[in-house]
């Protein structure tokens, strides 16, 4: 287990923002623009999570993406993904898709479900300015293909992405780096992992409660971690039973200009990104 010398303080707590997306999907959107430059790489995070179909049953149709990857990360219930390129996954239970949209891709997301809990998580992971045109691509991993591993005080993770305490991730990434790993700590636990200095990090409690550095945060929050020179990783402790999402990546350091779906470094490439898809060029 990694022993942290120095581990990060808490910044600034945030709680997400009640939202609805696609044909009237309801979720929280933990953060967009407002933090896109403080936590560049990453571009967005939203949660889905209910139990009531009304919620989620009409899903996303079809919608275009260029510029960024999506990580979507499937906790509990079932979602079909159809794609342009004539690509078709089923994420279920603790399952991940990790897509590529590249110079463009026109993708849907409809639930298989008519009841039952649908809970998970979606990312958006920005890509370099020499990758934002590059050839679409993505992959699914069901449950059992994420790397995990269990320490000795009963700490489960998945690895998604990156390396943790000498376990790959599923996922890796030379110019972004992501870590992304979903840890359960069981109450009065801790648990630490390495994180460079000059990446930017967060941590996402999406159930119980955890003690990072003297500050307390709760399920549904989502706590930035400062950025010091000194540090070398993160080092929390679980009060109660608790879930959470731990992401860090290395910045690209480049300009960020969204327009809706599409996510480039100018505004003539968000104009060129609208007239390829108008003229159907995301096919």
């Amino acid at each position: 287990m990694f022993t942290i010398t120095k581990s990060r303080q808490v910044e600034q707590i945030y709680r997400g923002q009640k939202t609805s997306e696609g044909a009237g999907v309801q979720l929280t959107r933990l953060f967009s623009s407002n933090l896109q430059r403080r936590l560049d790489p990453f571009l967005m995070l939203d949660n889905f999570a209910s139990d009531n179909p009304d919620d989620y049953i009409a899903g996303f149709p079809d919608h275009p993406h260029r510029g960024f990857e999506t990580v979507t990360y499937m906790i509990e219930g079932r979602m079909l993904h159809r794609d342009s390129k004539g690509n078709e996954g089923l994420l279920e239970n603790g399952g991940v898709q990790w897509m590529t949209a590249g110079s463009g891709l026109v993708h849907s997301e409809i639930p298989q479900q008519e009841d039952g809990t649908m809970s998970g998580f979606q990312l958006w992971l920005n890509l370099a300015a020499a990758d934002k045109m590059s050839k679409p691509w993505y992959k699914d991993y069901q449950n059992a293909d994420l790397p995990k591993y269990t320490t000795d005080e009963g700490v489960a993770i998945t690895v998604i992405a990156g390396r943790s305490n000498g376990t790959e991730g599923a996922v890796q990434r030379d110019k972004t780096e992501p870590l992304y790993l979903d840890v359960h700590v069981p109450a009065g636990k801790s648990f630490s992992t390495a994180i460079p200095a000059n990446h930017n990090a967060f941590i996402v409690v999406y159930e119980g409660q955890v003690e990072l550095s003297g500050t307390t945060i709760e399920a549904t929050q989502l706590a930035l971690l400062a950025n010091d020179a000194d540090v070398d990783g993160v080092h929390l402790t679980a009060t109660d039973d608790s879930r959470v999402l731990i992401l860090a990546g290395k910045p690209l350091n480049e300009p960020i200009v969204q327009h809706g779906p599409f996510v480039m470094n100018s505004r003539e490439e968000i104009v060129a990104a609208f007239n390829d898809f108008q003229a159907g060029k995301f096919a």
